[in-house]
């Protein structure tokens, strides 16, 4: 179990304000790309002129006061509708919140109603391009009220995706043509595009760099600085990020808490570890690299990483694209700090690790420091392993299914049962507890295999 008071709260911390720090800047609805991300594939290139506003809105039928909310001019309404559920429901899990495609957004700025939809008769159109509306496309102004209400249970739609709400995965069944932020380049001449020229390529690395400032602003709230062009300031009305918006530390506090010594190591963590330590000593396997290499299989990559790119494995949240695609670049540099091979960095490496090729060197010394301090630590025994795991099935009786567990770890002796079966024969610890014994009991009751009995 993931302890809160470790490394729960900073992991829900990192993913609150990656959240934060994307809604802050445009993200393009249809291509899935913010303005503010880590990651060089998931970032809005293009510049987009946009302004924050706060809307005041009221939950129809709840008879409550009006909420503020704050949103993007060029938020689809589908966007908006996501920002104020967050800010409306805050209180309640987010797997009881209805979803965007199941309320209904009005805005009312005179005598007249108007519903605000994704796409309607008003959508702007280019060709055979259909343009998602906004809240800039309605002309909804700064302070303006919008009323929430809920869509009756007949009228929602039966089939929805949690990444596309109904509105806007209808407008994807529109032969694709629909766009947002950024509309997609005509296909090009595929001769001419092959033929691209050197000055050309240039400029694209040009971009790249510039590309790459934009992402150390994410990371550390200001101007990254790498000797590259800088990038030029665009034009709109949004404030720049501060170094109190950072990211960086949220991502190291949530480094320190899975790796710092201070923080005690489960009983099972160390166990394993020293498991581990004396099958290399048992099969004279001196390498350290190998050990080094188990015990990261093991634990932070078979564990955090996962948990690092799936936090709604366990929190109630969902977890938008363009926050998994930041999200994803943590974990790769978790991953990074994680391995003892030294990657030499030129301006073709990935961005991912000139990004964090600061830190990553602290990073893996923290990752040796966590394995050398498990390491020294008092061994824990047979006795006080199995009185922990006694511990923790006790306070988690009614969270866990046991059964299940018991089931999945029988499916894996099914697939190894004859190595399994020799293997506890012969370890002495095993024929103690005449664990061989045990298994073929289990075995011959279940599925009536032949056994020794």
């Amino acid at each position: 179990m993931l302890p809160q008071d470790s490394a729960g709260e900073p992991l829900y911390k990192l993913f609150k304000a990656i959240k934060h720090q994307v809604e802050k800047g445009p993200v393009d609805a249809v291509q899935k790309k913010a303005k503010y991300t880590l990651n060089d594939t998931g970032l809005l290139g293009d510049d987009v002129e946009y302004a924050p506003l706060t809307v005041s809105v009221i939950v129809q039928d709840e008879g409550a006061d009006a909420i503020q909310v704050k949103v993007l001019n060029c938020d689809t309404i589908s966007q908006v509708k996501e920002k104020i559920i967050d800010q409306v429901y805050r209180g309640q899990p987010c797997s009881c919140w209805p979803r965007p495609d199941s309320v209904v957004l009005e805005w009312r700025p005179g005598s007249t109603a108007q519903i605000l939809s994704d796409l309607d008769l008003t959508s702007q159109r280019e060709g055979r391009w259909k343009r998602v509306n906004t809240l800039m496309h309605y002309n909804v102004r700064d302070g303006a009220t919008l009323i929430l209400s809920k869509v009756g249970v007949s009228q929602q739609p039966e089939d929805s995706q949690q990444d596309l709400p109904g509105e806007r995965h209808a407008l994807l069944e529109e032969e694709n043509r629909v766009w947002h932020l950024v509309r997609p380049a005509e296909e090009v001449d595929e001769g001419k595009s092959k033929r691209g020229s050197v000055k050309e390529k240039e400029r694209t690395k040009a971009i790249t760099e510039i590309y790459l400032t934009r992402l150390l602003s994410v990371k550390v709230g200001r101007r990254g600085h790498v000797g590259w062009p800088q990038e030029p300031q665009p034009q709109h009305h949004a404030e720049p990020l501060s170094p109190q918006g950072t990211l960086q530390q949220f991502v190291d506090n949530f480094f320190h808490s899975v790796l710092a010594p201070g923080h005690a190591v489960p009983p099972a963590v160390k166990y394993f570890f020293d498991f581990l330590d004396e099958q290399a000593e048992k099969h004279n396997i001196q390498d350290e690299d190998t050990i080094h290499i188990w015990k990261t299989n093991s634990l932070p990559l078979r564990f955090w990483v996962n948990i690092l790119k799936n936090p709604h494995f366990i929190f109630d949240v969902h977890v938008h694209e363009v926050v998994d695609a930041s999200l994803s670049v943590i974990a790769q540099t978790f991953m990074d700090a994680c391995t003892r091979t030294e990657h030499k960095l030129s301006r073709d490496s990935p961005s991912n690790k000139l990004l964090y090729a600061k830190e990553i060197s602290t990073y893996k010394k923290m990752v040796e420091d966590y394995y050398k301090g498990i390491r020294q630590m008092v061994q824990v025994s047979d006795q006080d392993m199995n009185t922990h795991l006694a511990e923790i099935s006790r306070a988690h009786t009614d969270s866990l299914n046991t059964l299940v567990a018991l089931h999945q770890l029988y499916q894996y002796t099914q697939k190894y049962y004859d190595e399994i079966i020799n293997a506890l024969e012969e370890d002495p610890a095993a024929q103690k507890m005449q664990l061989a014994f045990r298994l073929q009991q289990i075995a011959a009751a279940l599925e009536n295999k032949v056994t020794d009995l």
